[in-house]
């Protein structure tokens, strides 16, 4: 991540094949859709910027076939030199969530991702084998905590009432417990286990303190730039000692611009991001 932000900077394009966008793009709502969409992304994508995150979902609903095509697109994104975060958003616990992690994260595996999206609400100490998991193979997970879609708030924002982190949110829970196993880990320049944190939410209402630097620096995957209203100049305000892991994260306000504009579009921003942030 450090090596990818340094020469394409922090622009992660979202690969979300609506049906809409299929139809606007002229491609149909198949799998050999999404397939021909993801592909073109990243070839826009690829030299462009750093990253690009798939969404899991677009593809699984068309099942073994959507699968197949998704493969394509992240084996052909990582051979393109880029980062695969792929937005899973699995949790579950045991067993089941150690082999959610074996699928995405595992060299070799036909999914193979550089990162993925989990969550972890039934308590950070459910997500302990994939956060292993990612540490020994040199991958990554992103951690749901405070998502950007207001219904998650009161979840979110929920106070813990027992154990070692008690008084805190579930979010600053989340938070702190990610924190606590990077430390613990051998030293990189960005932490193994990083955050989900959404652009458009107001941090501090969610018991989150953006003031104190952690070392090593969090990983922090930051939906709703572009289409959802955040802006790149403003990520220091945001996410203050955050912002050095910031990913800016954008899909629709990019893909809208259709095959033929896409790659362009990318360029522009990509740009922009750097000058803001380096």
């Amino acid at each position: 991540m450090a090596a990818a932000f340094a020469a394409q900077g922090r622009l992660c394009v979202g690969i979300d094949p609506h049906a809409h966008l299929l139809a606007d793009w002229g491609l149909e709502a198949s799998a050999a859709g999404v397939r021909a969409f993801g592909l073109r992304v990243v070839e826009a994508a690829a030299g462009r910027a750093a990253i690009v995150k798939p969404q899991v979902a677009f593809f699984e609903r068309y099942g073994s076939a959507g699968y197949a095509a998704l493969e394509d697109v992240v084996g052909a994104a990582r051979d393109a030199g880029l980062l695969v975060i792929a937005d899973a958003k699995r949790g579950d616990i045991g067993t089941s969530v150690a082999a959610y992690a074996e699928a995405w994260l595992t060299p070799g595996s036909p999914l193979e991702a550089d990162a993925m999206t989990i969550a972890a609400f039934q308590g950070v100490g459910s997500i302990a084998e994939p956060m292993r998991l990612a540490e020994a193979t040199g991958k990554g997970l992103f951690v749901l905590a405070a998502t950007s879609n207001p219904e998650a708030a009161a979840i979110q924002q929920a106070v813990v009432a027992g154990g070692p982190r008690a008084g805190m949110t579930v979010a600053r829970a989340i938070i702190e417990d990610v924190h606590a196993f990077n430390q613990e880990q051998a030293p990189h320049p960005f932490g193994t286990v990083g955050l989900v944190l959404g652009a458009t939410v107001a941090l501090g209402d969610y018991g989150i303190d953006t003031r104190a630097a952690v070392r090593p620096a969090v990983p922090v995957l930051a939906p709703g730039f572009g289409h959802q209203g955040a802006r790149v100049e403003d990520v220091d305000r945001l996410f203050g000692a955050f912002a050095p892991g910031v990913i800016v994260s954008e899909s629709r306000g990019l893909l809208t611009a259709g095959p033929d504009g896409l790659a362009d579009a990318v360029a522009r921003r990509a740009e922009e991001v750097r000058a803001s942030h380096g």
